[in-house]
């Protein structure tokens, strides 16, 4: 549902990573995607929050970065939902840094 949630709002390069097999993962998977502005990436965050709260019952833990959507973390727990600014994202480059984890690339709509 978080990756229609994302795709509905047409974020952009979308990736999930597997991270249940490294030994140091701070969580299961990692849902990382991209907009081309701050509204749109707050666009996303926010049909997430709503979808997975009206469908699901599911609200997150704990969000960070809504007040200037250039990177907002969303803590479902098992599950960290990272929506980029697209120059954001390149600057922290996450994939990079757990590059172990098995990725799943989602297509763009």
């Amino acid at each position: 549902m978080i990756i229609d949630s994302i795709q509905d709002i047409k974020g952009k390069n979308i990736m999930k990573l597997d991270l249940r097999k490294l030994d140091d993962a701070p969580t299961d998977f990692f849902i990382i995607c991209e907009g081309d502005s701050n509204t749109q990436v707050k666009a996303i965050s926010n049909n997430i929050y709503k979808r997975l709260k009206d469908e699901l019952g599911q609200p997150p833990m704990h969000i960070e970065g809504v007040q200037n959507s250039r990177w907002i973390c969303m803590d479902y727990f098992n599950t960290v939902v990272h929506v980029f600014y697209r120059e954001t994202r390149e600057f922290y480059d996450i994939e990079n840094l757990w590059s172990d984890a098995k990725f799943t690339e989602y297509e763009n709509m």
